[in-house]
């Protein structure tokens, strides 16, 4: 699992072992499955960009000049961390070659006092002399993190003792007394809470609370004036203390892998006024600066969140990895307070701002997740969205972190306690927490329809948790057709003595839901998005009536959108089918007098697919927010 809060942790819920979960076909089976068949793809590619040579010819493998910034090797750090999740979930023994190999790799490169990083060493470049953006803590926690899965998954050690050696380097150059920098771009503290988790070793825990507390002092950001969001102390996190921010804000993936980190240290030092504090920053987040897909960031300039309610689809960032930092923290906070809330924002997370990253073949990526691609867009830079998906980037921080994050999707499924099962995502498979085993039936995110059946159940009454969705809106709950409604935002819970064979369903209707945007946010006023279910939908141009520009269509939401089935589209599919209008093309000039009536729009039907599936048949133009019919 990627997160194992330690035995005197303030936790209300705890993940399951690895082989207490299972998952067997839907539709996550299929995007597993992709995933594992990019794995290679990802090897090639990092091969092809030079990070596995950087490692190389530092270990004395090769030879020659470094390959590109500082924070190469990261990049196969996460990749490594993927192979090791889909080992613990599929073993396979290329699978452990590959972590053998590059583990010989990374240890050959360390140097003799425990210092890693490939292309400063290679650079001969001084040692943390520009942390804000060299990257040498970033690489290291994901090193940390990449070793811990390793060790997890496949009970070897070798790349953990090279994440020990380099965090005992750290304990002994930075904290109290030491150097008092702390690295631009956090997840070194994320990194070296796993560390300690896994080894008991008490100093990486100190060292990740010291780099929390040190943030909001002037540590972290660029020396000298820049007029640029390279000068902004906000940019690294670096304006506020932890404790005194009232929203993330800045680089959306550094404030949210930073908040993530703060919650494991909360988590394990007991600091509830810490947690407290991030739940709130959780909370504005989700309240002003989270885009309806569950993504963040706003601002191309600087990676950054805006200001609340500063959401323009068409502008939208909505990097890749600052979605999945955001899953990342919220999983910590559902373990740490058991909240429904953060396991629905999970699920928002991992369908709307987590999959649209990737392609359905799982080999192409985005970097940017727009809401509104533009009818004849021209991308302007290599992770322009208006390109389509890419197989790899010069900065390719967000595909490993893909497949990374989808290796350990079982994760974040469900979690046990020491008197029940909490299941938090709905995917076939099956879950065993202690004595209690399940097998979990579904066709979501289709159908709403949940069946669980006991397998296996110890001899005392038990506690079966199933969450009801936050729009689930008539949710019912029981079994041997007794069914209770169920309040949506809840866990639906029932306890009893189980037996084999006994079987507890959720039935959760699935109507399409036509929402509006709060009025602060100027640039979605006029206009509506559709959800069903978990998904959020969109339109896009290759659906739409022949020779309609996606800019002119209207819908209607006076009538009903009706679900289509349609098992030959974009891997298979329920589409939307909406009444709509066609408005006359554009005007000779953008603007027109108030009192002047908009010119008649005739008819015209609407399809809307699930956004996730966009960019599949090429960068066509698409919309979440559709301007409604007047």
């Amino acid at each position: 699992m990627t997160v194992l809060p330690g035995p005197a942790a303030a936790v209300e819920l705890r993940p399951l072992p690895l082989s207490g979960v299972s998952v067997a076909g839907g539709f996550w089976a299929r995007r597993l499955e992709a995933n594992r068949a990019a794995i290679p793809l990802g090897r090639e590619r990092l091969t092809e960009a030079g990070s596995i040579g950087n490692l190389r010819i530092a270990a004395g493998q090769a030879t020659g000049a470094a390959s590109g910034a500082g924070f190469r090797d990261s990049d196969v750090y996460k990749w490594l961390e993927a192979v090791a999740w889909e080992y613990a979930r599929d073993p396979g023994e290329g699978l452990l070659e590959e972590l053998r190999e590059l583990g010989a790799t990374i240890a050959a490169a360390q140097r003799e006092d425990g210092y890693l990083n490939a292309v400063a060493q290679i650079r001969g470049e001084e040692r943390y002399a520009r942390l804000w953006m060299s990257h040498e803590l970033y690489c290291a926690g994901h090193l940390f993190q990449a070793a811990v899965a390793a060790a997890r998954a496949t009970g070897e050690k070798r790349l953990l003792r090279v994440a020990t050696r380099f965090a005992d380097h750290l304990a002994g150059t930075f904290g109290p007394g030491r150097r008092g920098e702390v690295d631009g771009h956090p997840v070194v503290e994320m990194g070296l809470v796993e560390l300690y988790r896994e080894t008991g070793e008490r100093r990486y825990l100190d060292l990740a609370r010291h780099f929390v507390e040190a943030r909001g002092h002037g540590r972290a950001a660029k020396p000298g004036f820049d007029p640029s969001h390279y000068g902004d102390p906000a940019h690294y996190s670096d304006r506020l203390p932890v404790r005194e921010t009232e929203s993330p804000e800045g680089h959306a993936v550094r404030a949210v892998y930073l908040a993530a980190g703060a919650t494991d240290v909360a988590i394990e030092t007991g600091d509830a006024a810490l947690l407290a504090t991030l739940r709130r920053q959780y909370d504005a987040m989700r309240r002003g600066k989270q885009h309806i897909t569950g993504a963040v960031g706003s601002r191309w300039d600087g990676e950054a969140f805006g200001e609340a309610y500063e959401l323009a689809p068409d502008r939208a960032y909505a990097e890749t990895c600052a979605a999945i930092g955001t899953l990342q923290w919220a999983w910590r906070l559902l373990l740490a307070t058991g909240d429904p809330l953060y396991a629905d924002q999970i699920e928002l997370l991992l369908y709307n701002a987590l999959l649209p990253a990737v392609s359905l073949t799982g080999a192409d990526y985005f970097y940017v997740n727009t809401l509104h691609r533009r009818t004849g867009a021209r991308g302007e830079v290599q992770r322009s969205p208006a390109h389509g998906r890419r197989p790899w980037f010069n900065c390719a921080c967000c595909p490993p972190n893909v497949m990374r994050t989808l290796a350990a999707l079982p994760s974040y499924l469900a979690t046990g306690t020491a008197d029940g099962l909490q299941v938090h995502q709905y995917v076939p498979g099956t879950l065993t927490s202690g004595d209690l085993s399940v097998e979990i039936g579904t066709g979501y995110p289709w159908d709403g329809l949940v069946t669980v059946t006991v397998r296996a159940a110890p001899p005392r009454e038990v506690e079966l948790a199933l969450r009801v969705p936050d729009w689930a809106q008539g949710a019912r709950l029981g079994s041997l057709g007794r069914l209770r409604p169920v309040a949506p935002g809840t866990y639906a819970r029932t306890r009893r003595l189980f037996r084999p064979g006994d079987q507890v369903q959720l039935r959760m209707p699935m109507p399409a839901r036509v929402l509006v945007a709060d009025d602060r946010v100027d640039a979605t006023r006029g206009c509506v998005a559709v959800m069903r279910g978990p998904l959020v939908y969109a339109i896009e141009q290759p659906d739409q009536p022949d020779g309609a520009v996606l800019e002119d269509l209207r819908i209607n939401t006076e009538v009903p959108l009706e679900p289509e089935h349609l098992p030959d589209l974009l891997g298979g599919v329920i589409a939307l089918r909406a009444a709509g209008a066609l408005a006359p093309g554009p005007a000779p000039t953008p603007y027109r007098p108030c009192e002047q009536p908009r010119p008649p729009a005739p008819p015209a039907d609407l399809k809307l697919i699930p956004y996730y599936a966009w960019a599949n048949r090429g960068p066509h133009a698409m919309r979440v927010w559709i301007p409604r019919k007047t």
